[in-house]
């Protein structure tokens, strides 16, 4: 009886976080109690398994009917289209709030602002065109592989953050008036599974990038750390956009880390 149980809350878990995480309608298909959404961190590496797969299946696809660059370009599209641009919008808000706020409060009230400011242009053009020229840097085949294992695994790091330090805001000040619980350590383990097999097909079907496999894995690391560490200075604690601000940065790294091995 206790292991369907615990089933059950899996699934309505992972359920949660492809809901939560896409703006595919799976809620029409099932719809998890509120509670669920509390831990759809401790699975978002799950649902950048099928975000990853359509961003990376357009890259491949579309190339056999247009230039690697618009493949790349189409691929970054259905990202955005998939997930609504959900991360995109933590990022912009990220880097108003830490560019024009000068304290904790006033960092939070900017990042709460619908409104859009310069640092948050500047931030989504410098991060869409890194992303565009790394992507398109990169042969077609290895950058849909790397796209497969850069989403789950920036998933998987920043969903750390969420264990490094708590909640800035209240619960009802939340956007989402959701606060991600505290990830256990079977769920725990479950993240780290979710975000490193993608990186063992990596090094699987490109057996010449194992030894390199340090710097592959190190790089997106230490990417996560500094941003922990900003944010820990300014917040002393994390909320939604810098969640989604992490996720992005983190890929990037790894993409731009890409880019140079195979330069």
């Amino acid at each position: 009886m206790r292991k369907s149980l615990n089933t059950s809350k899996w699934y309505e878990n992972a359920w949660a976080a492809l809901i939560f995480f896409t703006r595919v309608p799976f809620y029409r298909l099932y719809s998890p109690p509120r509670d669920s959404y509390r831990a759809v961190v401790e699975f978002w590496p799950l649902a950048g398994w099928f975000t990853a797969s359509v961003m990376a299946g357009t890259l491949y696809f579309g190339s056999w009917l247009f230039p690697h660059s618009v493949a790349v370009a189409l691929a970054i599209l259905a990202r955005l289209l998939l997930t609504g641009a959900l991360h995109e919008d933590g990022l912009a808000d990220f880097c108003d709030g830490f560019g024009g706020g000068n304290d904790r409060q006033r960092i939070l009230d900017i990042m709460k602002d619908s409104r859009i400011g310069t640092y948050g242009v500047l931030g989504l053009l410098m991060y869409g065109l890194l992303l565009y020229l790394a992507l398109s840097s990169l042969p077609v085949e290895l950058a849909t592989l790397t796209i497969l294992c850069a989403d789950p695994y920036a998933k998987m790091l920043g969903g750390q953050v969420v264990q490094m330090m708590p909640y800035a805001r209240t619960e009802q000040e939340a956007k989402a008036r959701v606060v991600y619980r505290k990830i256990s350590i079977p769920a725990a383990v479950g993240l780290a599974v979710q975000g490193l097999l993608p990186v063992a097909l990596l090094f699987y079907l490109a057996p010449n990038l194992r030894g390199q496999w340090e710097i592959i894995l190190f790089v997106p690391c230490l990417t996560m750390y500094v941003l922990y560490r900003i944010i820990w200075s300014k917040l002393r604690g994390y909320t939604g956009d810098c969640c989604g601000a992490i996720f992005l940065i983190v890929e990037l790294s790894l993409y731009l880390t890409m880019s140079v091995l195979c330069k």
